[in-house]
């Protein structure tokens, strides 16, 4: 609940700013929950290139916001700490030198107790910003502090799955929660997969303008879609079972080429996370899972999920279907009969992630964000049990290379028909 005498704030605000103003505090304020039942050491700790450390994520964000919102708009705004250009952007060649990706888990310098005070710092300075700018000034700003909340719920999702893939490496195999996020917990058993049927035609595709939306998923445009059919719910932990137990992993033909040559590089042969019952982590006679919750029984009902590109298209391989383009899955969104469209898995589809037709990126350093990474990419729509609420839409594009699978990914099933 905000203090007397930010509620006092807040009252005598225009509306747009409170409602800025307590979204700012409420973001915020969620990362830093994410963080609390993780040690110094545990947020410190980078089990991989593609993975950042808590911290890392923690003064990044928070970098953001001093970068790109505080230090255009504030004059004689006054930098925590200049040294923290170069070890917190991320990859903004605009704005700078920065630290070695790979090597992010080497700065046990500045300590944790320094980021928490940076963010403290630039909090401060950024709600006086919200409270007291000029109209000109906010209604300049004003979008640019909505990205840098958008982004943070960003990285609120890479704080989980990226402690998750280093408590994963760890022999103890620890739990990070207490317990497994609501849409993990599966009560019933999954009911038997539905075809739905899209009678195809030209569709409008991308965001309609209403609300917000990053660069990627614009401009809006038409596409031409085949008849198809979409399946009602995402593929499950027990019908993956059941390809594993096929011996799909060992059968190349089922396998995209970059695939086939991953599986033999890295000896996959389950999901990331799956625990096989003669595992000497956690030896049982049942399959097991890890998660946030640490090692648990294997959910037969739950949405599978921590597979690459290359294990879901295998999947849809084996199982006689495909899986959908980006816009066949935005075309079913709302769908009479479809569910787990967000809250469970990202979901891969066919479509590599390219502009759309007309796209242009953002003005300005924040023009680096998306476009550049428009090659060598997969799409996935919908979120996942770690995507914060209110930050997945029907027209949000996710993207990670095809043999990325420390992410909450899974996969939903298409096929053609006439």
């Amino acid at each position: 609940m905000p203090s007397l005498s930010s509620a006092h704030r807040l009252a005598v605000l225009p509306p747009d700013r409170a409602a800025a103003s307590i979204r700012y505090a409420q973001v915020r304020a969620h990362s830093l929950a994410l963080a609390a039942p993780l040690s110094p050491e545990d947020q410190c700790i980078q089990s991989m290139p593609d993975a950042s450390p808590t911290k890392w994520h923690l003064a990044h964000t928070t970098w953001f916001f001093e970068t790109l919102v505080l230090l255009p708009n504030v004059p004689h705004y006054r930098v925590f700490d200049p040294g923290y250009a170069r070890l917190f952007n991320s990859y903004y060649e605009s704005l700078g030198p920065r630290h070695p990706r790979p090597q992010r888990g080497l700065l046990t310098r500045p300590r944790l107790d320094e980021v928490h005070a940076y963010r403290v710092h630039v909090d401060a300075a950024l709600q006086e910003f919200i409270a007291g700018a000029g109209a000109d000034a906010w209604a300049a700003a004003a979008a640019l502090v909505e990205l840098g909340l958008q982004h943070e719920q960003q990285h609120q999702e890479l704080i989980a799955t990226d402690i998750l893939h280093a408590f994963s490496c760890n022999p103890l195999l620890p739990a990070w929660q207490p317990q497994e996020p609501p849409s993990l917990r599966v009560a019933t058993p999954a009911a038997p997969l539905r075809w739905l049927r899209h009678p195809g035609g030209v569709v409008e595709v991308g965001h309609d303008g209403q609300g917000f939306a990053f660069d990627n998923e614009t401009p809006r445009h038409q596409v031409l879609l085949q008849p198809y059919e979409l399946a009602d719910r995402l593929v499950t932990c027990g019908e993956y079972l059941g390809f594993i137990e096929d011996g799909a992993y060992g059968r190349a033909s089922l396998w995209l080429s970059d695939g086939w040559a991953a599986v033999q590089q890295h000896g996959w042969a389950a999901p990331a996370g799956w625990l096989a019952p003669d595992d000497p982590r956690a030896p049982s006679e049942h399959w097991q899972v890890f998660g946030p919750a640490g090692v648990r029984r294997l959910d037969p009902a739950a949405p599978v999920t921590r597979l690459s590109f290359f294990e879901a298209a295998a999947y849809a391989e084996w199982a006689g279907a495909r899986l959908p383009t980006e816009f066949e899955w935005e075309a079913m969104w709302d769908a009479p009969g479809i569910t787990q469209m967000t809250g469970h898995a990202w979901q891969w589809t066919r479509s590599s992630y390219d502009p759309y037709p007309g796209f242009r990126p953002m003005a300005g350093a924040v023009g680096e964000y998306n476009g550049k990474f428009m090659v060598g990419q997969l799409v996935l729509r919908g979120g996942s049990a770690f995507t914060p609420a209110g930050h997945a839409r029907k027209t949000y594009r996710n993207f990670f290379p095809p043999a990325a699978r420390w992410q909450w990914s899974g996969l939903r099933l298409a096929r053609g028909c006439a």
